[in-house]
């Protein structure tokens, strides 16, 4: 049976999450906008328990909390709704890293099109940006900072408090894409310097189609974005549509386990990757990222080609070479040709990814089929 090791694209979802998820669909289906009976009434308090369940993660107050599709959707309204903001302000320059998701790069590509102008980070061979980097960057006309926690395909570690204490003294709002880590390695977004995190639910074991933007306060305001869609007026205006309770109250959930259980989660996760390491050192393997999340390992083997691995490998462990959003036709890792890695090392560049679920890898099976490719 072909072991799953693409969590980094997408997570199964846990039984408790699936069963919750089961009975708003078909028992509690009322639409929490309506407020004339029991059905609406009860569909309501559970988008209200989640909400403070995905709050309590980030020590966020519930009403912080804005319920999207997922983190696509909550990286589009962060960076295109302070458009208004920024352009009434004279304040059009953006800093992110060329590491960042397409979800992020796209949103401020747009942007530039519209007269915005945009300085990115450099990342050094481990993935990893400098906090006197950003310093160096900042400008009066700053508006927006976006860099992420944890890298999809390396799974790096980026040090928030570091940049947090660098903008401490800026106005320019800090915007953060979590989607890889929110309630699995949440240390450093509990940060209050961070204005918005973009959050997706089916990294973390909750179903696809769901995630939240986290917008936090200072004072009493909140960070002055403008609905990019429009209809309805729900989620505090900034997301109309109706509101998806059964994904909401599992994605809630999902997060209350995650939080729970962290500690333990990584540990587990950390002994399956030193297991793989110990065996892919005897093949002279190459580590892409450093400082990494514990549930993810990326690296390439000298003359191993990626496809070529995956091939190979089908049929006992299910992996990919780089983000499912750009999968579907290979181009070269803008990840890995940021950190400046060169083309024979990114073109066999191998993404494992695992979750407290997976159970021990086939590491001698996946060894003896990398060393028939070498």
């Amino acid at each position: 049976m072909t072991v799953y090791l693409d969590m980094n694209a997408t997570s199964p979802v846990l039984p408790e999450v699936a069963e919750l998820v089961t009975h708003f669909m078909l028992e509690e289906f009322g639409n929490a906008g309506s407020r004339t009976h029991e059905f609406g009434n009860n569909a309501k308090k559970a988008v209200e328990i989640a909400r403070q369940q995905v709050a309590d993660v980030v020590a966020a107050d519930k009403s912080e909390v804005i319920f999207t599709s997922g983190a696509t959707e909550s990286n589009n309204i962060a960076i295109l709704g302070l458009r208004d903001f920024a352009e009434k302000s004279n304040k059009k320059h953006i800093i992110t890293t060329r590491i960042e998701h397409k979800a992020v790069l796209e949103p401020i590509e747009h942007l530039v099109t519209h007269g915005f102008e945009v300085s990115y980070l450099n990342v050094d061979e481990a993935g990893l940006v400098k906090a006197s980097d950003l310093k160096s960057l900042l400008r009066d006309d700053t508006a927006l900072v976006s860099i992420m926690h944890v890298n999809n395909e390396t799974g790096s570690i980026q040090p928030l408090s570091e940049l947090c204490e660098v903008l401490s003294a800026h106005d320019a709002y800090f915007h953060v894409d979590a989607a890889q880590s929110f309630a699995k390695l949440t240390d450093g977004l509990e940060n209050p310097r961070i204005d918005m995190i973009s959050v997706s639910g089916h990294k973390l074991y909750a179903p696809k189609g769901i995630g939240a933007l986290i917008l936090r306060k200072r004072g009493f305001l909140r960070p002055p974005l403008q609905p990019i869609m429009f209809g309805g007026g729900q989620e505090k205006g900034l997301r109309p549509g109706t509101l998806a309770v059964p994904l909401i109250a599992g994605f809630g959930l999902a997060c209350k386990i995650a939080q729970l259980n962290a500690g333990e989660w990584q540990q587990y996760a950390q002994n399956l990757k030193d297991s793989l390491i110990a065996e892919l050192d005897k093949l002279s393997a190459k580590y892409n990222g450093q400082n990494s999340s514990p549930f993810v390992l990326n690296f390439s083997i000298p003359n191993v080609n990626s496809e070529a691995a995956m091939v190979m490998l089908k049929g006992i462990v299910a992996v990919s070479n780089g983000s499912a959003c750009t999968s579907s036709s290979y181009t070269r890792s803008h990840v890995l040709t940021a950190m400046g890695l060169d083309n024979k090392r990114i073109d066999g560049a191998i993404r494992m990814s695992w979750s407290h679920n997976t159970d021990a890898l086939p590491l001698d099976q996946l060894v003896e089929k990398l060393k028939q490719l070498m």
